[in-house]
């Protein structure tokens, strides 16, 4: 009955404070009292967690090939842009290689070149240039890759 009466509790702080919710439910499996656990929530916050992780490694890698992209086709704003963009992408290359897993890699090279339209659209609207290139130019090694940079020709 008290098992009920906590998984009713735990349940119920899912509600009021997730964090708490969160300590607790750690707590629970640590102790390996799987039978207390809100499973409910709990599934649903890992299929969140997964979700959420394979949004900011798509959005990480968009940025990058948009920022590659100004760097090597707008050449208008090039000279006031180009060491903005650099370390930008300097920066995306950090956070998304600090996060990438073997799995989030997979992930993306399946959905490689839906993130690449995406990108190229924005771009070109941020642009208003229609030059970019319709298949991308990059390889994912040289995305991921913190120091290269395609060579201006």
């Amino acid at each position: 009955m008290v098992q009920i009466s906590s998984l009713s509790n735990l349940k119920e702080l899912y509600e009021v404070d997730d964090y708490l919710w969160i300590q607790k439910t750690i707590k629970l499996l640590k102790e390996k009292k799987f039978n207390e656990l809100d499973t409910e929530n709990l599934i649903e916050e890992l299929e969140d967690l997964g979700r959420e992780r394979k949004n900011k490694v798509e959005s990480l890698l968009r940025q990058i090939i948009i920022h590659l992209l100004l760097l090597e086709y707008w050449s208008q704003e090039s000279q006031y842009n180009a060491s903005h963009w650099k370390a930008e992408i300097t920066e995306f290359r950090f956070q998304i290689n600090g996060i990438l897993t073997k799995n989030l890699q997979n992930f993306l090279v399946s959905r490689f070149e839906l993130i690449y339209q995406n990108s190229l659209k924005y771009t070109k609207r941020k642009t208003e240039l229609d030059t970019f290139p319709q298949k991308c130019p990059y390889s994912l090694e040289q995305l991921l890759d913190e120091d290269w940079f395609p060579k201006k020709s």
